[in-house]
């Protein structure tokens, strides 16, 4: 179903199961598939494929020659229906490559609402993505990956599968990143090494000078000070009554995936 807004060149070619909404434009030779489904005021420059099951909110722009929804390149994918969500307001710039999911996890891919991925980035199988997140040029995350918001991840830079990544934490470009990254941490690196805090990044964002400095002291703890993982989280847990940001962090060094960067 097309609605009648939507403005479709004539080189474009449009499965009659997918679903396009109020002032969707589709340039020339993009090719919408089967189980498609595009929200209100979405733009799809020229030669973009978008396959099912995907889903996307409003307002999204996807460059040239970007793939979204493909089948993804596990070995062990069979052909089951899996999905790709899209939330409302994501920037997909030129050649940008979204896989769906897995039936090995959830069977799903998503990223939420207002991402830039600049050209050339590849978000994997299974991947979650947050919201306001900007991944640089040629970025490539590994299927798995889990993004929390406010994550900057910088050109270059490939993430091992399972990697997850903490609220505003920001990864310096060509770097390889094998372990977890915890929130307001700076990391760069081949392999990845804590750099510091996104205070920059922070104070953007609104922190008051008092909760950056707790933030310090923590990251201090955790990376500085010669603690143990369990002295470090006992020590920033004191600090969490007087500091609530800092359960943001003691809560994702308490769940230990691939081990954290420290």
């Amino acid at each position: 179903m097309i609605d009648s807004t939507a403005k479709i060149h004539p080189t474009a070619i449009i499965h009659e199961n997918a679903i396009i909404g109020k002032n969707v434009e589709v340039g020339p030779y993009s090719i919408i598939g089967d189980n498609v489904e595009i929200g209100d005021d979405c733009w799809i420059g020229p030669h973009v494929v978008v396959k099912g099951t995907t889903k996307m909110g409003k307002g999204n722009k996807i460059y040239q020659f970007a793939s979204v929804g493909e089948d993804c390149q596990d070995l062990k994918y069979n052909g089951e229906t899996t999905f790709l969500e899209i939330g409302d307001n994501n920037v997909f710039r030129e050649s940008c490559t979204i896989h769906r999911g897995t039936a090995q996890d959830e069977s799903l891919t998503k990223i939420g609402n207002n991402c830039l991925l600049m050209a050339y980035v590849h978000v994997a199988h299974d991947c979650i993505l947050g919201n306001n997140i900007i991944l640089s040029n040629n970025a490539t995350l590994a299927g798995h990956s889990k993004l929390a918001n406010n994550v900057i991840i910088g050109g270059l830079t490939a993430l091992h599968q399972f990697t997850r990544v903490g609220e505003y934490a920001m990864i310096g470009g060509c770097s390889a990143v094998n372990k977890d990254i915890p929130p307001y941490f700076m990391a760069s690196g081949n392999y990845v090494q804590a750099q510091g805090i996104n205070s920059v990044g922070l104070k953007r964002h609104g922190f008051s000078s008092a909760t950056i400095m707790e933030i310090k002291r923590a990251y201090k703890s955790l990376c500085r000070n010669g603690n143990t993982l369990a002295e470090a989280k006992a020590e920033i847990a004191e600090n969490v009554a007087d500091c609530p940001e800092l359960k943001i962090l003691l809560d994702f060094i308490s769940d230990e995936n691939r081990g954290i960067v420290r």
